[in-house]
């Protein structure tokens, strides 16, 4: 199976990032998140359904919205959009089994999200692979 997923943020109704993997931050995540939120809730005035995804230079952003949370994952532009909107319901689905619990009681500590990564491993495009395949 292709990793099409780079990074990965989830985030909260109110944009509070849950969980993020992301190997070049460049923007800290509690601001990323409450700018997500922003925008989705903008895009939402604008169009019903709100923003699905947008691009910046080479990477397209992608939005998945489910049970009052929001899944955002960046990709390169040449995977298609549905591939990742596919794998971020996947990664949805593996979040809410997994938390369902910890969520209905939530007390906004987001350490109890930390581990996630090693559920959604073969989701995650891992950047040292990707550089060793250009490359070897």
């Amino acid at each position: 199976m292709v990793k099409v997923v780079q990074d990965i943020w989830i985030l909260s109704e109110s944009g509070i990032v849950l969980f993020s993997r992301v190997f070049n931050p460049k923007v800290n995540e509690q601001l990323f998140g409450a700018l997500m939120t922003a925008l989705n809730s903008f895009a939402s005035e604008l169009a019903k359904g709100g923003l699905s995804n947008f691009e910046l230079s080479s990477i397209r952003f992608t939005i998945y919205k489910d049970k009052g949370h929001i899944f955002v994952a960046n990709s390169a532009k040449k995977v298609k959009e549905k591939k990742v909107q596919y794998e971020l319901k996947v990664i949805a689905e593996k979040f809410f089994d997994k938390y369902s619990d910890v969520l209905a009681s939530w007390d906004s500590d987001i350490n109890f999200f930390a581990n996630f990564n090693e559920d959604i491993d073969d989701s995650l495009e891992d950047t040292i692979k990707k550089f060793q395949k250009a490359f070897w």
